[in-house]
């Protein structure tokens, strides 16, 4: 500084050695070395694991055989374990919804067009999520678990306010146009109201940032995906899905059907007179 001379010595320790040991590793009472293999922000958990372990027994022999190489922890077990249970969630929310459409709408066609949208969010979210630099991580996969129980009502209530319109004898387009301009408000402030709940976890600071921000992010971005999906995607198939069922709402038989199969509730909304 200022022309002055500044040795190694004077801002660091030199000497000759290996460096000062300062922990020890035991593993079952016996003394041995740890070697833990970390991944980057980029890369794939999974990935990593996968290529160590499959680049384990080329390492092992050139080493020598009385040396004893043990695995002690794998973190992909617990990214394995989160995917799972988003897929397990998106398959449960799925089933039931399907069946509630298939019971109380009696059509088939409906259960499908549901279910197709669930993924779909999902995938929306996720290449959103990646786009904002993101990873697909516990926290992420946790969110899309959280959301996955209610990515269905948009598609639900698009597609029941549909059949109520063509229980109406509207033709096919009239019915889908104004089956989804009537729920375009309302469900667009439910889904509002899901993500003003998670609004206060973005102002969070420090490490709890890092940790909660991409949860609520990826049920955020979930939610909207799922409110425009029921106002694009959701109409156009039910506009060349349904079109077979307008014959039967035209006829009568599909009510009939609904009847059969379903909860039978005109009886308890008829109003009787009180004299």
């Amino acid at each position: 500084m200022n022309g002055a001379t500044i040795r190694l010595g004077d801002v660091a320790q030199v000497r000759d050695g290996y460096a000062v040991q300062t922990n020890i590793v035991r593993a079952n009472g016996t003394r041995g070395a740890l070697l833990t293999v970390m991944r980057n922000g980029k890369a794939s958990t999974l990935a990593v694991v996968n290529n160590v372990k499959a680049a384990l027994p080329k390492i092992l022999a050139g080493l020598n055989p009385a040396l004893q190489v043990r695995q002690l922890f794998d973190q992909s077990v617990f990214v394995r374990a989160a995917i799972n249970g988003v897929v397990r969630e998106a398959v449960t929310a799925a089933f039931l919804t399907g069946l509630m459409i298939l019971v109380f709408l009696g059509s088939w066609r409906s259960t499908v067009i549901v279910c197709i949208s669930i993924p779909l969010s999902i995938l929306v979210s996720l290449i959103v999520l990646n786009a904002l630099g993101h990873t697909i991580n516990v926290m992420t996969l946790g969110g899309m678990a959280l959301a996955v129980g209610i990515l269905v009502d948009d598609a639900t209530v698009e597609i029941e306010n549909t059949h109520r319109n063509m229980a109406m004898k509207k033709p096919l387009v009239r019915a889908v146009l104004d089956g989804a301009q009537q729920i375009a408000a309302p469900a667009f402030v439910s889904t509002l109201s899901i993500c003003i709940v998670f609004v206060p976890v973005l102002l969070l600071t420090g490490a709890a940032k890092y940790l909660f921000t991409p949860l609520a992010m990826a049920v955020v971005f979930a939610m909207l995906a799922s409110y425009l999906l029921s106002r694009t995607l959701i109409p156009n198939m039910v506009h060349y899905m349904l079109r077979p069922e307008t014959k039967l709402y035209a006829q009568g038989s599909h009510g009939r059907n609904r009847r059969r199969h379903g909860p039978h509730l005109e009886n308890a909304l008829r109003v009787q007179p009180a004299f």
